[in-house]
């Protein structure tokens, strides 16, 4: 826990869930835990966890693996990258939100690509190559 009273600069990583109620700027890095932002806490930060649950202030870009919780209390300025996303009411955001991250917007256009690109390989060798010998 990072205590109403403490400030961290820099880059913040770890094995475990972090809760924040000071203020941390620069990286929050825990991608396997949760973070939570504390109604005291300040975050000046990207913030890349699996679950992100805040309470107080977040002014940067956020990505969680699971779901990113904006309560009433919390005021977020930044892009918000995950599957899921709640915004309570009375809760600020400013940004935007991608509920597709990378994984599956990468796996769709392969498939697609691939299958013109076979179409018309088949396509061609059977007009010229095979016909003409």
């Amino acid at each position: 826990m990072i205590g109403p009273s403490i400030k961290i600069k820099g880059e913040v990583t770890g094995d475990e869930d972090l809760h924040i109620q000071g203020r941390v700027e620069g990286t929050i890095n825990l991608q396997a835990h949760e973070v939570v932002v504390g109604e005291s806490g300040e975050v000046f930060a990207d913030v890349n966890a699996r679950t992100i649950k805040i309470d107080g202030k977040v002014d940067g870009d956020i990505t969680a693996s699971e779901i990113v919780i904006i309560s009433r209390l919390g005021n977020v300025r930044g892009n918000i990258v995950a599957p899921r996303v709640t915004l309570e009411d009375g809760g600020i955001f400013k940004g935007s939100i991608d509920m597709d991250p990378g994984e599956s917007a990468a796996k769709a256009p392969r498939p697609v690509a691939k299958e013109p690109a076979s179409i018309g390989q088949a396509d061609t060798k059977p007009q010229l190559d095979l016909k003409s010998g």
